[in-house]
């Protein structure tokens, strides 16, 4: 038993220190989210636009990489998916503002979301509800693809991201109306 607790103790020593550094950053997710980022139906007004996404210093042994944006503020009981994006090829690093659904990198899958559609979706939370924390995160994976298309539920493709993920790093904003 001892044994087993030493291995899987530098198992996890390996994969911290394969991951220290990497990095995400954002002009668009900090603080407040602005009227670009939110949804435009709803009863929300806004541009719906994919913000722009940079992350550096990914483990050494990433083959692909995903995108997710949660707001596990939001009234169903298990949060809500605005964006999930995975088969990222290793050699892209940055998402332009706006990608989704027209830019995207070569073999990248958005798939559904919690709206239902594919591709981003912005913020929308109910009227007079606290401020939802939005988070957008870029995993580094250790496969080049996840085997599964655009109608894959969130749920499942997070099932894949976290079972293949090296390192993670998040950005944070918020919005109320």
């Amino acid at each position: 038993m001892k044994r087993l607790i030493l291995v899987l103790g530098s198992v996890f020593f390996s994969a911290s220190a394969l991951a220290a550094g990497f990095t995400l950053s954002s002009p668009h997710i900090s603080g407040q989210l602005g009227n670009d980022q939110v949804f435009n139906s709803f009863g929300c007004k806004g541009g719906n636009i994919s913000p722009e996404l940079a992350w550096r210093d990914a483990p050494a042994a990433t083959k692909s990489f995903a995108v997710t944006m949660y707001d596990p503020d939001a009234p169903t009981g298990s949060g809500w998916w605005h964006w999930v994006v995975f088969n990222i090829p290793a050699n892209v690093n940055h998402l332009a503002a706006g990608a989704s659904g027209k830019t995207m990198p070569k073999g990248a899958v958005e798939s559904e979301t919690s709206f239902g559609g594919k591709g981003f979706g912005g913020a929308c939370p109910p009227p007079g509800d606290k401020p939802h924390r939005y988070i957008v995160t870029v995993y580094a994976l250790d496969i080049v693809r996840i085997e599964q298309n655009a109608d894959a539920r969130p749920e499942l493709i997070g099932f894949f991201i976290n079972r293949h993920a090296l390192a993670k790093s998040s950005v944070m904003a918020y919005y109320g109306r």
